[in-house]
């Protein structure tokens, strides 16, 4: 019989509920045994809808909980660290919803708690669970498209409710942590490299002063550029073209890829602009909730290595950290 991770969430926000639990009660490796709210009464609904044995009217409770053998932290961003650490103070390995971190710092001080109790963390980032990321990964490695020089993303959709702790700047609300995270992290992917140096514009909401719209351009080596829009206060949209010195790559839902349905991968070598040069790779459908939440328990059962590590969440943390700071001084910034 397949052992399998005895899971706890923290909180019942809107990620955990719509895409999240529903992938662990569906996975190989793990099923969810309880969830904890600040309302009792919200958790115990949730518990209920998704037939979670037990609930708890605090974080600290299933923290405590000697039946529970990781954590999935989906709580607003400043709690991402403080709740992830005292989980791992109480021997619980955990899966942490991005960023992992309001800051750099705040990361490399996390780093130091998983190493001191040989507890794995991870940063939730799905999407390098799917395979079309990995499929586009590999066609960038290998040269499919020449020389990969560019990388074209947005990510933008449409929210003013001041209650949704998106739009809460005290507690890390805003475009660049909540979506262009996505975007420095698949071109540190495809280009196999950290950025050199990063600029921004930023406009905030004048009521939520978070940032509603950011747009960044940052710099790898060999010249490689990243440009990308991000922002809660525009048309739902999500692209990202990657382009070459011999074609170029366009991945259409390239964040929230749906669980029950085939992706696609367009190529292009750029024979004209009527798309004549075009084709299609269409990758099967995939739940890439559920095969973050299957990596994530085969580490702690098998020791396997993470897909991406503390290391590699700091790295993305340094790369906004950077972002933010050049809206500051008005110049590029190295992470």
């Amino acid at each position: 019989m397949t052992p399998t991770i005895r899971w706890g969430v923290l909180g019942c926000a809107g990620i955990a509920i719509d895409a999240v639990i529903p992938a662990i009660q569906s996975s190989r490796l793990g099923r969810v045994a309880a969830i904890a709210s600040r309302d009792i009464k919200k958790a115990r609904h949730t518990a209920a809808a998704f037939d979670i044995p037990t609930a708890y009217g605090s974080y600290e409770e299933l923290l405590a909980d000697p039946n529970i053998d990781a954590i999935y932290n989906p709580l607003p961003n400043h709690l991402h660290v403080p709740l992830t650490r005292q989980a791992l103070e109480q021997g619980k390995p955990v899966l942490c919803e991005k960023p992992i971190a309001l800051n750099a710092q705040e990361a490399e001080e996390l780093s130091a708690a998983a190493k001191r109790t040989g507890l794995p963390v991870a940063e939730a980032f799905m999407v390098r669970h799917h395979p079309q990321w990995t499929m586009a990964s590999s066609l960038a490695e290998t040269g499919h498209i020449g020389d990969v020089r560019a990388i074209q993303a947005i990510f933008s959709y449409y929210l003013e409710d001041p209650n949704n702790v998106r739009n809460q700047a005290s507690i890390g609300g805003g475009a660049l942590l909540d979506v262009g995270c996505y975007a420095v992290n698949i071109a540190r992917l495809l280009f196999a490299a950290e950025p050199l140096r990063a600029i921004a514009a930023i406009e905030r909401d004048p009521a939520f002063e978070t940032d509603r719209l950011t747009s960044g351009l940052m710099e790898f080596p060999g010249g490689r550029q990243l440009i990308f829009t991000c922002a809660t206060q525009l048309v739902l949209t999500q692209k990202v073209t990657v382009l070459g010195t011999r074609g170029r790559m366009e991945l259409e839902i390239p964040f929230n890829a749906p669980p029950d349905e085939q992706t696609t991968i367009v190529i292009d070598n750029g024979e004209d602009l009527a798309g004549n040069g075009r084709r299609e790779i269409v990758i099967d459908a995939v739940d890439q909730y559920r095969e973050q939440a299957d990596a994530f328990a085969a580490t702690i059962l098998t020791g396997v290595p993470l897909v991406t590590d503390l290391n590699d969440a700091i790295a993305n943390m340094k790369a906004l950290d950077a972002l933010f700071r050049s809206t500051t001084t008005g110049r590029w910034e190295a992470p």
